[in-house]
């Protein structure tokens, strides 16, 4: 069975992992016939927000790890002992936590700084050819990443993260929520997920898209 890992930035849409996205990951991973393992960095999480006032929770700290484990049900290993020889390809579902956590590209933009356990998976991934999947905002992680491959993906179609996105080297293309981009050269697929303001059945479609493709490019 291809083995797909699942990297989550915590738990939240506005401080963590967007929560749909990362459940709709796991299913279409589930029913793409291949098995999810799940991700996160050992890491303070930027800040915390209470998801009831969309405010700032002031004195509150939380773990990136341990939040993300709520979602994979406990099952989930810290990224900087990723074993990569074991994985057939990975997906990074989408939230603030994948540019606040993962990377900085939503406080810093183009000067974005990423995680250093980040930086080593998804490089030595696309080294060893593996595919790859980003929701949402993730693709900034990839941009980040892999600039000097210069990336092709898509972020929906919001000009100013688009342009931020390009100043890191990737190329960005304009898509719909239900649709995903396939940098073929990079092996990397990409779909915007709730950067439009969407339903959930929408997201789903984008989402279901991308896992298959990515599935479906594992030799």
């Amino acid at each position: 069975m291809k083995k797909i890992g699942v990297v989550l930035s915590g738990c939240g849409v506005f401080d963590g992992a967007e929560i749909h996205e990362a459940v709709l990951t796991l299913l279409a991973i589930a029913e793409a016939g291949a098995e999810a393992h799940c991700f996160a960095p050992d890491i303070p999480q930027m800040h915390v927000v209470n998801h009831a006032t969309g405010q700032p929770a002031e004195g509150e700290t939380r773990n990136v790890l341990v939040e993300a484990a709520r979602i994979a049900r406990g099952k989930i290993t810290p990224l900087g002992k990723a074993d990569v020889a074991s994985l057939d390809a990975a997906v990074f579902p989408g939230g603030f936590g994948a540019a606040k956590n993962l990377c900085s590209f939503a406080v810093d933009g183009a000067d974005a700084s990423i995680d250093p356990s980040v930086e080593t998976f998804v490089k030595a991934m696309h080294a060893a050819g593996k595919p790859l999947g980003f929701a949402c905002i993730a693709p900034a992680v990839a941009a980040k990443a892999l600039g000097s491959a210069s990336p092709e993906l898509t972020i929906g179609n919001d000009a100013a993260t688009a342009a931020g996105l390009e100043k890191l080297g990737a190329k960005h293309a304009d898509h719909s929520v239900t649709e995903i981009h396939i940098d073929a050269e990079n092996r990397i697929v990409t779909t915007p997920a709730y950067m439009y303001d969407a339903s959930i059945d929408q997201v789903a479609i984008g989402i279901r898209a991308m896992v298959k493709e990515v599935v479906g490019m594992v030799g």
